[in-house]
């Protein structure tokens, strides 16, 4: 079995003062959040975004391109998971974790600078496209990369706790910009917002440049990966040809905590305003109620992780529960015209998403050794949000658009979930030691 250098073995979170164990976490949770938040503000102003870059007459065709676009930054995550999860493997996961902070900043700079179409054409769009690409990379790589870094510095009865505030930390990202989103429609004209005010949060997102570098240069205790060596290549043949049917299973376990999200909490803005033609703050205060739970509850569904003998039925009744909720949470939402019932329907989602995410989340990563951790979980996580989650908004958008039933959406995001069951249940679990 292969042992790392004596200066690459993981160091348990229990070893280091309080002062780094909090600089670790806010590391990695919310400072991995901001790079999301750039990320996911996309999604909550899709609308607005269509009509400045992709003008059309029919308004859910411009909301179709606009997602689309957000669907492209997901189909650069695999790149970056491939060649920034393996540098973290091979060249050591802060010196990867640094490396993302400026990726995703100039995507943001990009979008939020960008000019609409009726200013210089075509070439909107373009740049747009290539803000997006930017972001995907990005995000690709950090995600494994800030995931496995929190669980490796924790000692085995706290990985779920630790994993848990990375987790919130994502949840924190989206709760801010749903925030925006309804503070903006409050005191913006619809005009002024659909114009340029859309851009606030895109600006608001470039704060991660001072507050990255910071925080993470300060990340100084010893990186748990091995610094073996070699290549991405190297590294992507050994999963593959090692790993590769725990790399699947772990890819189509993502389904049920993407999908349900890209589909339901990001969407939720464009989809009520567009599709049921409720105000637009109905929609955002249901992404900030989900974000807010996905805060809350991450980190105590960790610790619930840590104390069960096994964390994979936690998994199991999260995801088969979520594919049986989809329907009758979405009949609510479209029979409904109360704000209450519509947020006790994708809150409840949410909660469930929260709930078995940690779990989710470890079972993979103590599933693989430490030389391939990092770049295993990022690939898993990259290819299942792009060819699934990246797409949820496009699909569910054309479902509707062509059938003309709101209800559409459910038979893309049920199957997902169900999907993801079953997947967990061929998936083997290693949690005693986690692997070396």
């Amino acid at each position: 079995m292969y042992t790392p250098p004596a200066a690459a073995r993981e160091q348990p979170i229990a070893d280091l003062s309080r002062r780094r164990a909090a600089e670790i976490v806010f590391a990695t949770s919310l400072i991995g959040g901001l790079e999301l938040f750039d990320f996911t503000v996309f999604g909550f102003f899709a609308a607005m975004i269509g009509d400045q870059f992709f003008p059309s007459k029919d308004p859910l065709t411009s909301l179709l391109l606009a997602v689309a676009t957000f669907g492209v930054g997901f189909f650069m995550r695999p790149l970056g998971a491939v060649l920034i999860g393996a540098y973290a493997d091979r060249g050591g996961r802060r010196a990867a974790f640094n490396s993302t902070i400026w990726l995703t900043s100039l995507g943001t700079a990009a979008i939020a600078l960008c000019p609409p179409f009726a200013t210089i054409g075509v070439a909107a769009p373009v740049i747009l496209v290539a803000g997006r690409l930017l972001q995907g990379f990005a995000a690709g790589g950090d995600v494994g990369v800030a995931t496995t870094l929190a669980m490796e510095f924790a000692p085995p009865s706290r990985r779920g706790f630790m994993v848990g505030w990375q987790l919130a930390g994502q949840g924190g990202a989206a709760l801010l910009g749903a925030t925006l989103g309804m503070l903006l429609t409050q005191i913006m004209s619809p005009a002024a917002l659909a114009s340029w005010g859309w851009r606030i949060p895109f600006f608001v997102g470039l704060l991660i440049v001072p507050a990255g570098i910071y925080f993470r240069r300060r990340i100084s205790t010893p990186d748990a990966a091995a610094r073996t060596g070699g290549s991405s290549r190297r590294t992507l043949a050994e999963l593959c040809r090692e790993h590769g049917s725990t790399t699947v299973l772990a890819m189509l376990m993502m389904l049920w905590r993407t999908v349900p999200v890209y589909a339901i909490v990001f969407f939720m803005p464009s989809y009520m305003t567009r599709v049921l033609h409720l105000p637009g703050a109905v929609g955002f205060s249901c992404s900030a109620l989900s974000a807010l739970l996905l805060v809350v509850m991450s980190p105590f569904a960790g610790l619930l992780a840590d104390r069960l003998p096994r964390r994979k039925p936690l998994v199991l009744a999260t995801s088969g529960l979520t594919a049986l909720a989809v329907y009758p949470v979405f009949l609510l939402i479209t029979q409904s015209h109360a704000v209450w019932p519509i947020l006790l329907g994708v809150g409840l989602i949410s909660a469930l998403i929260a709930l078995g995410t940690g779990a989710n989340t470890l079972l993979v990563l103590e599933a693989l050794p430490v030389r391939v951790r990092a770049s295993g979980l990022a690939i898993s996580y990259a290819f299942g949000v792009a060819l699934f989650g990246g797409t949820a908004q496009s699909v569910v958008t054309g479902l509707v658009k062509w059938t003309g039933d709101p209800m559409s959406a459910v038979w893309y995001i049920a199957p997902s979930c169900a999907v993801s069951f079953f997947a967990a249940a061929l998936f083997k679990e290693q949690r005693e030691q986690g692997r070396v």
